[in-house]
């Protein structure tokens, strides 16, 4: 009796975690003019000049191409970007990206080869609220 409880309420939680691990895919090839919004994760290897929101993670592929706003938890980026970036855990640059523009982020990694051009406030605080001193940086490569 109490067994089928547990049950229905394991099944429940992977049912609420399975609705936000969507994985949405914008193609090479593909142009997108506007405003795009998921719950779920967003792979980009088009085109995208707009706004584009994400409760999960974005992934900018070696041949994707962004220009805008990206506003999301978690980022990989591989490709070109030209946009305001507000990340509330981390964004990765890979070896090939090249971003242009301004960052806000909790936690920044940046690999030997990629390219940021622009400014970048990282802020510690867990809500994602303005810090007591934030950090500025500026770093060209």
């Amino acid at each position: 009796m109490f067994g089928n409880k547990k049950k229905t309420k394991e099944k429940m939680a992977k049912h609420n975690e399975s609705e936000h691990t969507s994985v949405n895919l914008i193609g090479s090839g593909t142009t997108i003019k506007g405003e795009v919004k998921s719950s779920g994760d967003i792979r980009i290897d088009g085109t995208l000049t707009g706004q584009v929101y994400s409760k999960g993670k974005i992934i900018v592929g070696n041949t994707g191409v962004v220009e805008g706003e990206i506003y999301c938890q978690n980022a990989d980026f591989s490709g070109n970007i030209k946009a305001k970036v507000e990340v509330s855990e981390l964004l990765s640059l890979k070896g090939t990206s090249r971003l242009q523009g301004e960052i806000v982020t909790n936690k920044l990694a940046i690999e030997p080869g990629a390219r940021f051009t622009g400014t970048c406030t990282m802020d510690k605080s867990p809500e994602g609220g303005e810090a007591a001193k934030p950090k500025q940086e500026t770093v060209k490569k």
